[in-house]
């Protein structure tokens, strides 16, 4: 049976760590190096089926970036990274519900005091804000009537 020595043992380590190193550092340049900037991309489709009650969501492997969609009551944002014509509900929002805060006169006429009145019950009140802050920082919910 043939034995290692240490110090062979440690040569054939440091070999392999740097082969590991200096394969992330030419990853890291194919990446930003050069020419052409590749800041981030994401990987589309996955392929396979999900679904939850009535609905079923079918993804192909290559597909290209779904980007924005909707139809219906139904809004669709491909890719990892959040924006496009989705929302999330923030302090914007948070201003034009605050603008109606305890506004007793909400009607069809005001719609429904801008929005501001979830519910609509003819005012804005604590029951409109515990809606509104169940939703914040969340994306906003199809219909959203402070966007």
């Amino acid at each position: 049976m043939k034995q290692f020595s240490f110090n062979k043992m440690i040569w054939y380590v440091n070999v392999v760590v740097s082969v590991i190193c200096l394969s992330l550092v030419s990853h890291t340049l194919a990446q930003s190096g050069g020419q052409y900037e590749l800041s981030w991309s994401t990987i589309d489709g996955g392929g396979g089926r999900s679904s939850g009650g009535d609905f079923t969501l079918t993804g192909t492997i290559g597909q290209p970036d779904a980007a924005y969609s909707s139809g219906g009551n139904y809004e669709l944002l491909g890719g990892f990274w959040p924006g496009g014509p989705l929302c999330i509900v923030s302090f914007d929002d948070y201003a034009r519900f605050a603008e109606w805060w305890l506004e007793p006169d909400c009607n069809k006429e005001n719609n429904w005091c801008g929005g501001a009145d979830f519910e609509p019950d003819g005012d804005v009140d604590f029951v409109d804000l515990e809606r509104f802050v169940a939703e914040w920082l969340c994306y906003c919910p199809v219909g959203w009537p402070l966007k």
